[in-house]
């Protein structure tokens, strides 16, 4: 491991740059892994793992749910650190991150320090231009967003986090704590990983491939292959992905895939695609007042006519039928 420069004792050191309004939760969880690997039980002491929260102002920066944090450190120099970590926010606002803290991300690129995008902090770093050739994991819920602002780019948002040499970047929430962790197990130890875990009363360390959970399914697995291709699937109900292509986007032969399914589920990938969506037709049909043309256009049917024909086959009513019966709630 590189030694830092002011390490002491310490066997990783990781700086923290907070958008506005980042998300609390994200940051919570990866420093609390590293304040319950730093020390013995939890006394907090930075021994083993040291941090900092850097900003170029003493001013306090308001999380998305509206709780302030205090930078503790102004912008050490980069190589201080083993790790700086982006920790992402609200879209729309994460464009807001200052011009100081952005020129000491590219300085800590220039310098060979990782990065780390939590969050939405992987569109920060693809906007400061630190992610070129690079894999960028985001959270299902802003896949689509990503799409939208980074036109011919395929985030990867099927795992938790993507290590990608000395890019590391991470969906949120508690894969926020999976990270911290194959942090911890690589630079501490496995036994402080594991153990900053179970304090936290989370499963065993996850490594990145790990799918992340999702929208309900109307198809549960625990396998991880499977339900890999299951969130695809999900992700692109609007245009569905060709057996060949999920088969390219997740590294395996097409018999591999479809004998994981039989296996699974006892249907082949086909069938799953086409009732994941037609488990979407059901979802807007009760949940919005989209009309037939729009509830096909979002889940990749051709057109009104062809739903219709596709879900009467398999639901045996109508789409009008089932919208009247169950009725939609907004």
């Amino acid at each position: 491991m590189r030694q830092t420069a002011n390490s002491g004792a310490a066997r990783l050191s990781v700086g923290f740059i907070l958008a506005r309004n980042f998300t609390l939760s994200a940051f919570a969880s990866f420093v609390d892994v590293l304040r319950l690997s730093a020390d013995d039980g939890d006394s907090s002491r930075q021994i083993l793992c040291r941090w900092n929260v850097l900003s170029p102002y003493n001013t306090q920066i308001r999380s998305s749910c509206g709780i302030p944090l205090q930078p503790d450190a102004k912008m050490k120099e980069p190589s201080d650190f083993d790790y700086i970590v982006v920790v992402g926010g609200i879209l729309g606002q994460v464009e807001d991150l200052d011009a100081v803290s952005l020129a000491y991300l590219r300085k800590a690129a220039e310098q060979n320090i990782p990065l780390v995008g939590l969050c939405t902090g992987g569109f920060i770093l693809h906007r400061a231009g630190l992610m070129e050739g690079r894999k960028c994991c985001i959270h299902w819920f802003h896949h689509d967003d990503f799409l939208d602002q980074f036109d011919g780019l395929e985030p990867v948002s099927d795992q938790i986090f993507v290590v990608d040499n000395d890019r590391l970047t991470c969906s949120g929430g508690i894969g926020s704590a999976h990270l911290a962790a194959y942090l911890v197990a690589r630079h501490v130890g496995v036994i402080q990983a594991r153990k900053s875990l179970h304090i936290m009363i989370i499963d065993d360390v996850l490594e990145g491939e790990k799918p992340q959970p999702g929208i309900p399914l109307v198809l549960v697995t625990p396998d991880d292959l499977v339900k890999r291709a299951l969130l695809m699937m999900q992700q692109n109900i609007e245009y569905p992905l060709p057996i060949k292509t999920l088969c390219e986007r997740l590294k395996v032969g097409r018999r591999k895939l479809e004998r994981q399914f039989r296996r699974a589920l006892e249907i082949s990938p086909l069938e799953a695609s086409m009732m994941v969506r037609i488990a979407h037709v059901k979802h807007l049909l009760t949940t919005t007042k989209l009309t037939i043309s729009q509830v096909a256009l979002q889940t990749g049917f051709c057109d009104a006519s062809h739903l219709i024909k596709v879900f009467r086959q398999r639901v045996h009513i109508t789409p009008d039928v089932f919208r009247s019966n169950i009725g939609p709630t907004k």
